[in-house]
């Protein structure tokens, strides 16, 4: 790393430390010629997430998005804000773990129903409602019983 003081060519590092929940690294380094201090940040280069939706189009993955659908999802639920993110970053870190550049609407749709319907049910007829586009009530009770069916073959 070059000396931002004296421009020279090497520096090392006196000190190493983990920040941000371990997604960079802190170095605290010293120029051998000036004997300066500086410091330094490393974080991992993250490729961007397009989302490719149905029409075709598509737009960089917005976490503020999600995290504002699971927000609507939630209201009035018994669920706190911070349990809500961490849905949102375990949805986003399952979708980045494919390793794949682009996730159509549907993976991320099916990916989000997953983890509402472990989490709370009325929050996932919610969703599923939006998500599904339930035309009338014929629609949330086929999800309703379909949910039923689910519970009653884990018992």
């Amino acid at each position: 790393m070059r000396c931002p003081f004296c421009s020279y060519g090497d520096s090392r590092v006196v000190d190493s430390r983990a920040i941000d929940e371990g997604s960079s690294i802190r170095r605290r380094r010293e120029c051998p010629q000036c004997n300066r201090r500086f410091t330094t940040y490393e974080k991992y280069e993250e490729t961007p997430l397009i989302v490719v939706k149905k029409d075709g189009r598509r737009e960089l993955f917005d976490s503020q998005k999600l995290l504002n659908g699971l927000i609507k999802a939630f209201e009035k639920r018994p669920v706190s804000y911070e349990r809500i993110q961490e849905i949102a970053q375990n949805i986003e870190r399952e979708l980045r773990a494919k390793g794949e550049t682009e996730v159509t609407t549907e993976a991320i749709g099916e990916t989000v129903m997953k983890h509402l319907e472990s989490t709370d049910k009325i929050a996932y007829v919610r969703f599923a409602s939006v998500y599904r586009q339930f035309a009338d009530v014929n629609n949330f009770m086929q999800e309703i019983q379909n949910m039923m069916s689910k519970e009653k073959t884990k018992i």
